[in-house]
This record gives C-alpha cells, structure tokens and sequence, in this order.
C-alpha cells in the first residue's frame, strides 16, 4: 500500500490522527492519576497505537499520524490558558517521561522494518 492515496487510505491517516489526540488526553490524565502504574499503562496504549499504524498503512506516515494527534494534545493541554492556569496540571518527572517514552516509541515503530519491507540482498535470485 505504498505510494497510492486513495480515500480509504487518507481516512485511515485521518482516523489515526484523531486516536493519536484521544490517546495522548487519556494518556496525560492517567500519568497524573497514577504515577508509576499509569505511565507504563500510557505509554503501552502509546506503542499499541503506533506500532497499529505501522501494520495498517504498512508505511511510516501510519506512525507519523498518530504522534501528529498524540503531539498535538500534548502539547494543546500543556500550554496555560488566558487565566493564568493550565488545562491539566503536570506534576513531577511523569509528564516528561511521557513525552520522552513516547517520542523513543514513535521513532523505534517508525524505524522498524518487517520482512515485506526488506529489499532482495545481493545474493538472491538474478534476473
């Protein structure tokens, strides 16, 4: 599926964008909620979204849409509102790990090859 944007496909990239955002709310409100517990638990919704963006679209734009989404929550409840507070508090180290967690998974699925995406070696089959 490399190289032709159908409809499918951009509704595909579409959709991640928009899980990417919705996984990067849950996963700001788990990290505050439960430290320890609640950073492994976004941060392994973070590397299902990903990696699921990677075997969908086959590509890594799959990848690149959902941490578009993730990135751009993150980055919309950290900012401070006009009032002078934020959105959502972000306390302690928790947040950081986040976003350094996230954005180690991001490139590791981006990177990843699977066997489909590997090119023939020298010694295969001549023509």
């Amino acid at each position: 599926m490399t190289g032709t944007w159908s409809g499918g496909r951009i509704a595909v990239l579409l959709g991640l964008l928009v899980a990417g955002a919705l996984t990067g709310l849950a996963g700001w409100l788990v990290v505050d909620l439960w430290f320890p517990g609640g950073l492994a638990l976004a941060l392994l919704a973070l590397f299902g979204l990903f990696l699921g963006g990677r075997i969908a679209l086959g590509t890594g734009i799959g990848v690149g849409a959902a941490v578009g989404g993730w990135f751009l929550a993150y980055v919309m409840l950290g900012v401070p509102r006009p009032e002078g507070d934020f959105l959502l508090g972000s306390s302690g180290i928790g947040m950081y790990a986040y976003l350094l967690g996230g954005a180690v998974l991001a490139v590791m699925c981006a990177t990843m090859s699977f066997p489909k995406d590997r090119p023939l070696s020298a010694a295969g089959k001549a023509r």
